[in-house]
């Protein structure tokens, strides 16, 4: 993909993307070489981006089956980012017909792409929005078409928190969102870490400050835990993304926290 005149509105093409930088550490096709320099500048700093990317997007779907076997057939994927393959409603939706996903971001690449690849789907939807503004997100028409608050739904917050400032309260974005949820619902998140690999984690903090749109802030394991306030963790807990319940040909590796991102998925306290 290259940039160019006809680009959706709000695309500044000399500025790398989340959304796209993790669509070319997945293979994907929907990036700008701004993006492709970025990535290679995050590789010369960890050679395994691309694995750990790879790993992140497997949690998503272990923890998607984790959630059906729960009984959760609603779920909203806050920062979805470019449709590629094993998205939420691709894996929802082959072992449940009719769960329903709403997808949010503001990238407009990724808001382009998913709605062309909803457009059919009459379960699943995008939602344009920043998930700074939870109330804007949860009074959207494609959630209250979507979306039965009466009944359990998952929220899945993957890769999206690391890109929340200290200032813009991380916190509190994730008890606006816990608060509108009902009895039985559910928290999954990944969120990159400093816990064990500082020096990596500060690189790759003024990479994206330096080149992209968005900062990281990696955070210690116990700042991450504390996101997780008012849902109870199943097992393992809060642990390094390959270890959360590995499928059985799942590859793990020697040292965890060479994936320096923490997963868990939390089932709302009564």
């Amino acid at each position: 993909m290259s940039a160019g005149e006809g680009l959706p509105e709000g695309i500044d093409p000399d500025k790398a993307s989340v959304a796209r930088m993790y669509d070319a550490m997945l293979g994907g096709h929907h990036n700008f070489a701004i993006d492709r320099e970025a990535l290679a500048a995050f590789t010369a700093i960890d050679p395994q981006v691309r694995t750990l990317a790879r790993a992140n997007r497997a949690f998503l779907g272990r923890a998607v089956r984790f959630l059906l076997d729960a009984g959760v057939r609603q779920f909203i994927d806050l920062g979805s980012g470019i449709p590629t393959q094993g998205n939420v409603h691709e894996v929802a939706q082959s072992a449940s017909p009719g769960a329903r996903v709403v997808y949010v971001d503001n990238d407009p690449v990724a808001v382009a792409h998913s709605a062309a690849l909803l457009a059919d789907n009459p379960d699943a939807d995008i939602v344009n929005a920043d998930i700074r503004r939870p109330a804007d997100v949860l009074s959207a028409p494609q959630v209250g078409k979507l979306i039965d608050f009466d009944q359990p739904v998952a929220v899945l917050m993957i890769t999206i928190l690391h890109f929340i400032a200290p200032e813009e309260n991380p916190a509190g974005i994730v008890t606006a969102f816990r608060d509108a949820l009902p009895g039985e619902s559910w928290l999954a998140m990944t969120h990159a870490t400093n816990q064990d690999r500082p020096e990596t984690a500060a690189a790759v903090g003024q990479l994206y400050r330096s080149r992209a749109s968005s900062p990281v802030t990696a955070r210690s394991r116990e700042e991450i835990l504390g996101l997780f306030d008012g849902f109870d963790l199943a097992e393992p807990g809060l642990t390094y993304v390959p270890l959360w319940r590995p499928d059985p040909d799942d590859e793990i590796p020697d040292d965890p926290s060479e994936y320096w991102v923490y997963a868990g998925v939390g089932r709302k306290t009564p």
